[in-house]
């Protein structure tokens, strides 16, 4: 076994968020995402069947809930998102990447 490191290995050119499994099973998948100014679209909401746990671990996001006010994420807060909590990424920072982990349980 080789150690990895969350901050390397991430594309230069990010026209696309990378979502890259770093662990998983049949019960949880942990994640890392890197993001640089993606955003949910417009229409849709994500709707899953499984909690998600998100930690930003670089940059700054912002996530939006159905029926909520937008929740502003900062380097180092987490939030925990239950099953079938209607959510989507409304903004991320266009000028730096944020590197998401991810705990889909």
């Amino acid at each position: 076994m080789k150690p990895k490191n969350m901050y390397t290995s991430i594309p230069y050119n990010l026209k696309q968020e990378v979502f890259e499994q770093l662990a998983g099973n049949a019960c949880v998948m942990i994640e890392r995402i890197i993001s640089k100014g993606q955003k949910s679209p417009p229409s849709g909401w994500y709707d899953q069947e499984k909690n998600e746990w998100v930690l930003v671990l670089k940059g700054k996001a912002v996530l939006a809930f159905e029926n909520q006010e937008s929740i502003n994420l900062n380097e180092g807060d987490f939030i925990n998102i239950p099953p079938h909590k209607k959510h989507k990424v409304e903004w991320t920072d266009p000028d730096s990447e944020t590197i998401w982990l991810a705990v889909h349980y």
